[in-house]
């Protein structure tokens, strides 16, 4: 995250993220994310304009893909937090600002496994296959190339 406010293009690129982020995720709750494809698409937009905000000054694919396996691991975690938060919100029926409490982080979790993740995912993907073609084509310090 630090390498994202580390310069002046890198702080400007990053305000351009959260500011479409910000736009997108208002545009969203405009239009409505109940059953409505362009509002759910600007809800993923708004959630991939967040995370660029982040990687967009990573350079290696390894960044990426390592991005990539933690985010897949985060989908799994969280998706499974939510069931376990939801089914002890259900047996803990007669302590009310517990089972409020429960339920409040079982839909924090899914929000995260289905807003943040998603777009997460697709983000490492493809910035790790991005910047092996970018880096493979590159000669690298050092090499003598023949001609």
């Amino acid at each position: 995250m630090l390498e994202a406010l580390s310069t002046p293009r890198n702080r400007t690129l990053t305000f351009v993220f959260l500011a479409i982020c910000c736009a997108s995720a208002t545009a969203a709750i405009v239009v409505g994310i109940s059953d409505n494809p362009p509002g759910i698409l600007l809800a993923y937009g708004a959630a991939a304009a967040l995370v660029l905000a982040f990687v967009h000054p990573w350079r290696t694919a390894k960044q990426f893909r390592l991005f990539l396996y933690a985010s897949v691991l985060c989908l799994v975690i969280f998706g499974i937090l939510h069931n376990v938060f939801e089914a002890v919100a259900s047996k803990a029926a007669s302590a009310g600002a517990l089972q409020s409490l429960l339920q409040g982080l079982g839909g924090a979790a899914f929000l995260l496994a289905v807003l943040i993740c998603p777009p997460a995912i697709l983000v490492g993907a493809v910035g790790s296959v991005v910047m092996f073609i970018r880096n493979r084509r590159r000669p690298t310090q050092g090499r003598d190339t023949v001609a």
